[in-house]
Formats: structure tokens, C-alpha cells, sequence
């Protein structure tokens, strides 16, 4: 480690030593992995961004393209990107490819897509990260629902670009470390942090903060000790217990397109109906389809102790009266045949599940197609076009790292991310109440977090005009 000039004053707080720093570093770049102490200038303002996530790092980048002088220093208390890493299978999900009519992409948004419909994708939307990842040499692919990975299909070309940008930027990375206080001092920020490692207090002043947390609890405490309100976070990605012991036999059976509605007892407004892609699980039903209702119906579900009636159209291309046309001219085609190893090739299923809707209806192995009656062919097309399912409960999904809470977006100006309580405090990311979720989520919660970290720095700019 570099030696650090220090102008300290330092007090002994029960067995931990605390510093009250006005530090001033060496001549020496240390690149990426600086000390606090070597952004703590005096001739430069500094921008402290909380979280080393996808929005912090991002944000960081774009504090430093748009405002060189401007010292960044990023404080993460883990791994950098860490949920980057894990996301799409270890290949990413950059963004989705799809959405390219910004009132489209507002729509995706469980909570806040009225809020959204204005500006905010102008800035920096899908299209423009996209861009961006290019422009930085990561070759992109967008796949058929929408998600954008890079070609490597390996996140770590994702991490090593975010990273290496930061470090060519001259932005300082700090890790093992916890933001565990803030306040505000006139037009700075006085914030506490603690080293994992050793029994270290230091206190740094910061003349701009962002706090790119995602849903942890210290995000939260931060903001809220800062003066504003926190909507307590629940789940909003996971997957659907259902009741029926069955549906073990179906594990792994996938279909690539359904239209699913989820019923929730007592609510008034209960998720839209969604169409995407959905598989059967040990447990229940999995799936971008299922992910996405979890997300939409996520505050409810919870409340109803993750209850609901789940209703799916497993032939959402087909109409009502074209499956049982279907059924009815297979019957007069192949009535000495038994049922259960014969049916329309044209519905495109797999011989488990109609297996299991047969069993649904009762209809045994040695039935043959000649003894359908009508009514029960109608039986087995409603179970087509509307099955029902008894959800019981939840699945984790990726350790759940996505959530739905936080601040609500009636306290940040959308125009700028800039918090309505506290000048010169910025948000990005999750912990802003938007629980947006569509196929595409991770550099940043989608493009929402894409254009928060432009917006936020965009307007430092402007205020370091300004001063």
C-alpha cells in the first residue's frame, strides 16, 4: 500500500479507532483500488456513490465522461458486480432488445409506469446501452424474447468492461467497506464508514452522494437518515408453489409461448394478463411468464401469504372453437386409437402433459378416441385454453435479489434522479420504487437505471457549472 499524507485528528471510541480525515494522497495513480483518502481533495469536489452494483458502477463512469475533474470514488462492502456476475445464468441479461417505444417499456413497470411514461427513457434507454457496450467492445446478441447477452455469453464480459472503463476513468473502488452513516453538513454530505477487516472508523466529506444500494437494508438507512421515506421491500422475482402432486411428472416440460393471468382473493386491480414463455418445475411453474406476474402481483402476493388462483392458455395462438374443431376432426380420424398416445400434432405438445390433462378429466389409458363424448372434449379444450392452478406459495429465484420498495418515486425528480428531500443526493437502481421487471433486468434494473445513472450525473454537471 501506498504511504498516505494525513491531516488527521484521531479519537478512541471504544475499542475502535476512528478518523477524522482531511487526507491527502501521493503523486501516485493508484488506479481502481485507491484509498478514501486519495479522493479526498481539496482543490476537487467528490462524488461518493454507495454500492458497487451494475447503477453504481455505471453511474460512476458517467460522472467521470461528463465531469473529468470531478473526483468519483464508488464504496462497495462486497465484490464489485457480484449480482452481474450470476445474472442470465452467468451470461448477463445487458438490457432487452425489444422495447424500443419508451411508452412501451414504461408499461413493463409493475410500479411507477405512470411516472415513467414522460422523458426518462429519452436520455439513456435500451437502445442507447446497447450502444454503449458496443461502442466498449462487447459484442452483443439479441435473443428471441428480447434479452440482450453478450456473444461471449459469459458475464465477465460484462464486468471486465464496466471495471476497465472505471479504472481508465480514474475512478477509486473501494471494497470491504460499509456506508453505516450520513448526514448532511450544509452543501456536503458527512459520511460514516466501517472496514470488515479491522476495527476502523473513517468519516469523509462528500459534495455529492449516490446511493446505488439495490434493495439492502443499508440503502434504506441511509436515505431514510436523510429524510426520506422507505416502502418496505418484498420479494418480486420467484417462481409458484402449486398445489398438485402431479406436477412433479411434468418437471422440465417447457412451453415456449402461453398466456397466463394470476387471481388474487380481495384485490381489486390483480396483474394484466402476460404472454411469454413458462416450465413446469418440481414444485409448480417457473419461467419469464411466472416471474413476470410475480413481479406485477408482488405487494399483493404478499399480503395474501402468496395465494392466488393462476389461469393459463396453453394454446394462446389458437381461438377456443379452432381446439375443439381440432379435437373433434383427430376423433373421426383416428377413433380405434387410444387417447393417450394420440392427439393433434398441431397443438405441438409433449406426450407427459397431455397425459396429465387427460388424467385431469378422468379419462383412463385404454380409452379410445371412440368413445369421446363431445362434452368431454370441450372439457379437455378448456383445460388448453384456460388450466387452473392453486398457487401456495412461493420459489426462490435467484436468492431473490429482486425486490419491490423503497423510496417512492413521488420523492425523487425524475428528470434528474436527484432527491425532492436532500440536494445533491442522487438514486439509481432498485432502491427507487419501481420493481420494473421484463426480459432483460440486469445492468442496472433495466433501462430505468440506465437513465438514472445518466441523469444523476448530468445534473452534477450542471450544478458544478453552476457554483
Amino acid at each position: 500500500m501506498l504511504a498516505l499524507w494525513f491531516t488527521s485528528v484521531t479519537a478512541i471510541v471504544g475499542r475502535k479507532r476512528t478518523y477524522w480525515s482531511l487526507l491527502y494522497p501521493t503523486n501516485k495513480n493508484r488506479g481502481l483500488n485507491s484509498n478514501v483518502a486519495e479522493v479526498q481533495k481539496s482543490s476537487e469536489e467528490l462524488l461518493v456513490v454507495v454500492g458497487g452494483g451494475a447503477a453504481g458502477v455505471y453511474g460512476a463512469i458517467r460522472a467521470k465522461t461528463l465531469a473529468p475533474n470531478l473526483n468519483v470514488l464508488i464504496i462497495e462492502k462486497g465484490k464489485p458486480l457480484s449480482k452481474v456476475k450470476i445474472s442470465g445464468g452467468g451470461r448477463c441479461n445487458v438490457t432487452n432488445g425489444h422495447c424500443v417505444d419508451n411508452m412501451v417499456l414504461a408499461e413493463q413497470y409493475p410500479r411507477g409506469h405512470i411516472e415513467l411514461r414522460g422523458s426518462f427513457f429519452n436520455m439513456h434507454g435500451p437502445g442507447d446501452t446497447m450502444s454503449w457496450f458496443s461502442d466498449h467492445g462487447v459484442k452483443l446478441k439479441t435473443e428471441d424474447d428480447g434479452r440482450v447477452f453478450p456473444v461471449s455469453n459469459s458475464s465477465s464480459s460484462i464486468i471486465d468492461c464496466l471495471l476497465g472503463e472505471a479504472k481508465q476513468r480514474k475512478v477509486s473502488l473501494q471494497t470491504g467497506k460499509t456506508v453505516t452513516a450520513a448526514s448532511a453538513v450544509g452543501q456536503k454530505f458527512l459520511l460514516k464508514i466501517e472496514r470488515h477487516s479491522l476495527d476502523v472508523v473513517e468519516y469523509i466529506e462528500a459534495n455529492y452522494l449516490l446511493v446505488a444500494t439495490g434493495s439492502s437494508r443499508q440503502g434504506h438507512s441511509l436515505v431514510s437518515q436523510l429524510g426520506h421515506s422507505i416502502v418496505d421491500p418484498v420479494p418480486s422475482l420467484f417462481t409458484f408453489k402449486i398445489m398438485d402432486s402431479k406436477l412433479a411428472e411434468l418437471s422440465g416440460v417447457t412451453f415456449p409461448k402461453v398466456k397466463a393471468k394470476l387471481k388474487i382473493e380481495n384485490v381489486r386491480n390483480n396483474p394484466p394478463q402476460l404472454t411469454q414463455a413458462c416450465f413446469f418445475t418440481h414444485w409448480g411453474l417457473s419461467g419469464p411468464v411466472i416471474l413476470r406476474l410475480s413481479a406485477w402481483g408482488a405487494r399483493h402476493l404478499f399480503t395474501s401469504d402468496y395465494k392466488g388462483t393462476l389461469l393459463i392458455d396453453f394454446l394462446p395462438d389458437l381461438h377456443i372453437e379452432d381446439v375443439r374443431s381440432i379435437l373433434i376432426q383427430h376423433k373421426d380420424k383416428y377413433m380405434k386409437q387410444k387417447v393417450p398416445n394420440s392427439f393433434p400434432l398441431e397443438f405441438g405438445l409433449v406426450k407427459r402433459f397431455w397425459r396429465y390433462i387427460l388424467d385431469q378429466e378422468g379419462l383412463g389409458g385404454d380409452s379410445l378416441w371412440a368413445s369421446i363424448s363431445n362434452n368431454t372434449i370441450m372439457s379437455v379444450t378448456s383445460m388448453l385454453k384456460q388450466c387452473s392452478f392453486q398457487v401456495i406459495g412461493k420459489g426462490q429465484f435467484k436468492d431473490e435479489f429482486v425486490t419491490a420498495g423503497g423510496v417512492p418515486l413521488s420523492e425523487i425528480s425524475l428528470n434528474t434522479m436527484e432527491s425532492k428531500m436532500q440536494p445533491r443526493l442522487f438514486l439509481a437502481g432498485e432502491n427507487a420504487w419501481s420493481g420494473g421487471y421484463i426480459a432483460g433486468t440486469t445492468i442496472g434494473n433495466l433501462a430505468a437505471t440506465n437513465s438514472a445513472t445518466c441523469l444523476p450525473q448530468q445534473r452534477i454537471s450542471e450544478l458544478r457549472l453552476h457554483d
